[in-house]
């Protein structure tokens, strides 16, 4: 029967490799103790900033993407100093992307392709992957990912605090109906032009049940089931041109207000907003400030692309030629820049945050 359907069948599959379920990878990198109350507080205030209990900002920063554990661990360790440092003002939350969609072509993030060599060593690439975040999450640091698929959040989103869908799948249904289900607050970000629409629409529908097919922790395809997410936003991420400015978003609150929803906007300084340029962010930056400065309540928190280094580098064909701690997608800030625009934010909020707070 198998020659029979071939041609119409599996046409053009080359073959497969099966996973371990999910439950039996948590089993080898359990979630418990520290990391546990991690992301337990992590969800907590997140939810607690949308709700308005809580009145600091978010700030979602760390790599475009990560491709070596090692750097990414540094990294995390300096961003862990600053969160305590700002605490009272910023809850800083990891970007922790393995993930990422390709406009066309390219390396897909290291859960796809972990050793950057076109082997696609997936089953390596989650438990790599979900180490380092076991790893991240003991240090006390709260993790933001970009959910792209339906069943690697098997594998890592007990982990996640905060979850981004990206420009290029805010419109997708799938992901509509994957964000109702996810335990974390998630970000919609509007699409590669600048249509906010779109994001405002994914939050209507992620607040509403769904059905979908995935598979459980057993590896069993199934039928999965929600009652929404209450704890969705939107991204202002810029387009053809950026958005972050005062009428920006009051544009973005009038939206969310007549489509009934709150009035929760998170702001990414890269992208669209700096046009690419990291340096550029940090203007991002300092405009927001003034608007949180000014009395605007409706800016939840922000994003920045940031690594051990500044710029960004192609992956070479000798992999021995990377430059440590440089990204491999898009441009970043360097840590020396981060750190002290972190610092000089906090201070800036400092004072209007206080209002929010009474």
């Amino acid at each position: 029967m198998a020659k029979k359907t071939k041609e119409i069948e599996n046409y053009h599959i080359i073959g497969h490799d099966l996973l371990t379920p999910p439950d039996d990878v948590k089993a080898e990198f359990p979630l418990a103790g520290a990391a546990l109350e991690t992301v337990r507080q992590g969800h907590r205030s997140v939810k607690g900033i949308l709700d308005r209990t809580d009145p600091r900002l978010i700030v979602v920063v760390g790599p475009c993407s990560i491709h070596n554990p090692e750097e990414a661990l540094d990294y995390a360790h300096r961003l862990k100093s600053l969160a305590d440092e700002v605490a009272d003002e910023l809850l800083l939350v990891m970007r922790v992307y393995f993930e990422k969609p390709r406009t066309s072509v390219g390396w897909e993030g290291l859960i796809y392709d972990p050793y950057l060599d076109g082997t696609h060593r997936i089953d390596q690439g989650i438990r790599i992957g979900r180490k380092l975040m076991l790893d991240i999450a003991e240090l006390g640091l709260p993790i933001g990912i970009e959910a792209l698929d339906l069943i690697s959040p098997q594998y890592l989103q007990d982990l996640v605090s905060w979850t981004a869908i990206g420009a290029r799948t805010t419109e997708s249904p799938t992901h509509r109906n994957l964000a109702s289900g996810i335990s974390s607050a998630v970000g919609f970000k509007n699409n590669v032009d600048g249509d906010l629409m779109v994001a405002i629409n994914a939050i209507r529908s992620a607040s509403a049940p769904h059905s979908f097919i995935s598979v459980t922790g057993e590896g069993r395809v199934a039928v999965f089931r929600t009652e929404g997410n209450p704890h969705c936003h939107v991204i202002l991420r810029g387009g053809r041109s950026p958005n972050y400015d005062a009428a920006s978003v009051a544009a973005c609150e009038q939206q969310l207000s007549k489509a009934g929803h709150s009035a929760n906007l998170m702001i990414d300084c890269s992208h669209g907003n700096s046009q690419k340029d990291p340096q550029r962010q940090l203007d991002v930056l300092k405009a927001i400030a003034e608007q949180v400065d000014q009395g605007n309540d409706s800016i939840i928190g922000l994003m920045l692309e940031s690594n051990l280094e500044e710029g960004n580098q192609p992956i070479p064909d000798d992999l021995s030629e990377i430059k440590p701690g440089v990204s491999i997608t898009d441009a970043c800030l360097g840590w020396p820049a981060t750190e002290q625009a972190v610092r000089d934010f906090a201070a800036r909020v400092r004072e209007p945050l206080k209002k929010r707070r009474a």
